[in-house]
């Protein structure tokens, strides 16, 4: 498995503390997948408004659909969701 530096929630400051907290607060921890990201808050950023966006916006898809859309391609791609 390949090793991407990360900065962990517990010693994250400005932006990536403010991102961090927003997702524990949301998920109740910070996912590998914003960890990941969390060497360039700008780019995290960015693209937890898209996931927001997408997941929350105006959509004629429910919430629910949204979700199972983000599993089926998770699964497909044998990734965990």
């Amino acid at each position: 498995m390949a090793y991407i530096r990360q900065i962990p929630p517990d010693q994250a400051t400005g932006v990536l503390k403010r991102i961090f907290d927003e997702a524990i607060a949301r998920a109740g921890k910070v996912w590998g997948i914003l960890r990941v990201q969390s060497l360039n808050p700008a780019a995290l950023e960015a693209s937890t408004g898209i996931y927001k966006t997408l997941m929350f916006g105006p959509s004629p898809l429910s919430r629910s659909q949204r979700e199972m859309l983000a599993t089926v391609t998770s699964r497909a791609n044998d990734c965990f969701y």
